[in-house]
């Protein structure tokens, strides 16, 4: 049976759910949950957020030029869903979820401490696109938490049980499949399987 036609949308599946955290620069700090992030550049590090203009975050970033993507995991899938459907605004969501505030070094939005990945960011670039706004950044640091690093200083993520985002719902991201390569690589006798 062939596939459906819709009309043009968005269905880029499934997406990492990150919390961003940002700061107005004047003791002001709020976290916004964001789905369409992404990276951008390996050689300078770059990534992008995508965010609406009416959100409360969005003048924070803009003033200041600065943000934190926060990586989320299954333990935090409630706090990601409410940072990203309650407003700054009206609540202090550091407070009301039981959030940790973590100085980074190079920006002044605070980082998460729960989040097992802190990245710390400086806007390059503001594309006004429609909906949403894109902004381009410079990765300046990453920040890993060591509870995921083995006895050789090998960083394990996945088994913080990352968290992702698919047509409305927070999923896990399940067991390995396989590595990076995999599929091209050669067998313990130094045969490569034939296609």
């Amino acid at each position: 049976m062939a596939k459906e036609t819709w009309k043009a949308g968005n269905m880029l599946y499934p997406l990492p759910a990150v919390m961003v955290s940002v700061t107005d620069g004047e003791g002001n700090d709020n976290i916004l949950t964001v789905a369409w992030a992404g990276t951008v550049c390996t050689n300078p590090p770059m990534v992008s957020i995508s965010v609406r203009p009416s959100r409360y975050s969005y003048e924070m970033i803009k003033k200041t030029g600065e943000f934190v993507i926060n990586l989320t995991t299954e333990k935090l899938a409630y706090a990601t869903d409410y940072c990203g459907v309650r407003s700054g605004r009206d609540v202090d969501k550091f407070k009301e979820m039981k959030l940790t505030r973590e100085k980074a070094d190079f920006v002044k939005a605070p980082m998460i401490l729960e989040s097992p990945v802190s990245i710390e960011c400086r806007v390059k670039q503001v594309l006004e696109l429609g909906s949403h706004h894109m902004f381009l950044a410079d990765v300046l640091a990453v920040h890993a938490d060591p509870a995921y690093m083995d006895e050789k200083k090998k960083f394990h993520l996945n088994d913080a049980k990352m968290l992702v985002y698919s047509h409305g719902e927070y999923l896990g991201t399940g067991k390995k499949l396989g590595t990076f390569g995999y599929s091209v690589k050669k067998n313990k006798k130094g045969a490569g399987k034939k296609r």
